[in-house]
């Protein structure tokens, strides 16, 4: 698929739609790209870039329900042809990690999104340049804000699973509705909570809450 010999078909999945709409506005802008479907959850991510047959799906890393991560394998699975593109608020290694081992061809920032965005499309939908475009370096959300960083904390790395689970229990939901969107029972959700606290050497949901916002998973 060439960017300059046709139309760029592109499916943009984010959960606001004050955030579609700014990056609607910025692929549009860019001659041979048209946004033919959106999505706000990584479910119907999956089911508008099947039926619309698009080129390059522009998938927001963190949705309720199924998050970006989860939209990507599926997108791979069912569409080999189409492109990935994450945005996410994310710069840590692990992130990324786990965006190409989804299957994604490139991930961006949303901070940089407004000057990157279109160079990043251009690039993962011409498939002779390099298949994983990486992220421009910004300062991380915990430096922003001026919070310790734990060095222990921070190199541990999470499943996806792990984290699409922390990002709903710091948006204080509860176990019955973050099983209820993800299809799973409230047991595995308590489960996976237990283990995180295990793992993340923490104890309750606050200090959850507190670790999903330093590491960018969640906006403060």
């Amino acid at each position: 698929m060439s960017a300059e010999l046709s139309t760029v078909r592109i499916l943009l999945a984010d959960d606001h739609l004050v955030v579609r709409r700014g990056l609607r506005f910025v692929l549009e802008s860019e001659p041979g790209f048209e946004v033919v479907c959106e999505a706000s959850d990584g479910l119907e991510a999956v089911t508008e870039a099947v039926k619309h047959d698009v080129d390059l799906a522009v998938l927001d890393i963190t949705m309720p329900g199924m998050g970006g991560l989860q939209a990507a394998r599926e997108i791979c699975q069912r569409r080999p042809a189409t492109r990935i593109l994450m945005l996410s608020v994310h710069d840590d290694a692990q992130y990324i990690a786990h965006a190409q081992k989804a299957g994604a061809h490139g991930y961006v920032l949303k901070a940089v999104a407004d000057n990157e965005l279109i160079s990043a499309c251009h690039r993962v939908v011409q498939a002779s340049l390099p298949s994983f475009i990486q992220p421009v370096p910004r300062q991380t959300t915990a430096r922003k804000h001026g919070w310790h960083s734990d060095a222990a904390l921070e190199s541990v790395t999470l499943t996806p699973r792990e984290a699409e689970i922390l990002a709903l229990v710091a948006e204080g939901h509860s176990a019955k509705d973050i099983a209820d969107m993800l299809v799973i029972s409230s047991r595995t959700v308590d489960r996976h909570r237990e283990n995180l606290c295990a793992k993340l050497g923490l104890h309750n949901r606050a200090e959850l809450t507190r670790y999903a916002i330093r590491i960018g998973l969640v906006e403060p």
